[in-house]
């Protein structure tokens, strides 16, 4: 089982965005049995207002034929660091406050989602630049990478 959580600053845009892709590709290759993929944010302001995904991001998941259910925002817990194996951030401001959140990462588990490709990058919040199309394209593209990333050392595992 494979445990991933993605993280942004407020659990309203990149990171449920990046879930439910996940979550939309896992199943689409028969895998939804071998993960479990949550999200959750560093500022805990969306989840004490008990804010859903951002409409504008709905509006890409549904553009997009992503399947997504109701959300809301939730803090990120020092717990989950011990609960998942991949805590994958969209930016590296996401990591400076994830770090806070967990006090360290010796088993080295935090890392940015576009990490796992060949432009490593941060992925722009929409919330701010109204461009949801390519932070879709982002976040589709890092988790293709990442599960490809999954897959490949899964396999050298097994032999």
């Amino acid at each position: 089982m494979v445990k991933v959580l993605f993280v942004c600053l407020g659990n309203i845009c990149r990171s449920p965005m990046a879930e439910f892709i996940l979550k939309d590709i896992v199943k689409k290759r028969g895998l939804e049995n071998e993960f479990i993929i949550d999200s959750a944010a560093t500022s805990g302001y969306n989840e004490k207002f008990q804010l859903g995904i951002y409409p504008e991001a709905k509006d890409i998941l549904k553009k997009m034929n992503v399947p997504f259910t109701e959300h809301m925002s939730r803090h990120m817990k020092k717990e989950d660091y011990d609960q998942f194996d991949y805590i994958l951030a969209m930016e590296e401001e996401n990591i400076t406050n994830i770090m806070k959140i967990i006090e360290g990462d010796p088993k080295h588990k935090v890392m940015r989602l576009l990490d796992f490709t060949e432009s490593p990058r941060d992925i722009i919040d929409p919330w701010y630049y109204g461009n949801f199309d390519a932070t879709y394209s982002d976040i589709t593209y890092g988790c293709e990478k990442f599960l490809e990333y999954v897959m490949d050392s899964s396999n050298e595992k097994t032999l």
